[in-house]
């Protein structure tokens, strides 16, 4: 599937047609138009759970959950990339979260997942870099909106805050649900619209 929908790739549809895409692809403004106009469905459909890398890191603070997250990750059949930290010895979070927005920013990655004490530093930090919505999740509500509504593809989580017992449900919440309502799209799109008028 490709990563960027545009106007062209609208207009090989049939009127009244459908056009699969996968989880964060990107729909240009005009495509997006052009679909209402012919009647074409944009529809995001979630990738295998193999298929889908999804980055992971934590700071000192998160390294037992982030441990946590790889097995849940593992029995749910999700690849995955650790970009650290290693242990509990003091590490700062904003590096952690750079390297995971990195990752998810490049398309080595199409989901992140970032663990520190409270997930607001990470959140703050990997939102940064343009292309990265992350969005810190308490509960397993949370993750579904983040991701149905905000189209969020990094999850920060605070390992003091998330419940373990919650945790398996939050993250394969976050992994799972997916934007489909063209109104929560739209206004997607004007965030982007927004990152991308400072950018200039």
């Amino acid at each position: 599937m490709k990563d960027v929908i545009t106007a062209q790739d609208i207009q090989s549809i049939p009127p009244g047609g459908e056009l699969s895409t996968g989880l964060g692809a990107i729909v240009t403004p005009w495509a997006r138009e052009l679909a209402a106009t012919r009647g074409i469905r944009i529809v995001q459909k979630a990738a295998a759970p193999g298929a889908v890398v999804v980055a992971i890191g934590a700071d000192h603070g998160g390294f037992p959950m982030k441990e946590e997250i790889k097995a849940i990750l593992t029995r749910l059949g999700y690849r995955f990339t650790d970009q650290g930290a290693y242990s509990t010895d003091p590490v700062d979070y904003p590096d952690i979260a750079l390297a995971v927005a990195r990752a998810v920013k490049s398309g080595a990655a199409g989901l992140g997942i970032l663990v520190d004490g409270a997930g607001i530093g990470s959140a703050m930090a990997a939102n940064k870099v343009p292309g990265v919505r992350a969005a810190v999740c308490v509960n397993e509500a949370a993750a579904r909106n983040a991701r149905e509504h905000n189209d969020a593809n990094v999850l920060a989580l605070g390992a003091k805050f998330v419940d373990a017992a919650a945790l398996p449900a939050v993250v394969e919440t976050f992994l799972t649900a997916r934007l489909t309502e063209e109104r929560h799209a739209k206004r997607v799109e004007k965030i982007k619209a927004i990152e991308e008028s400072y950018l200039k």
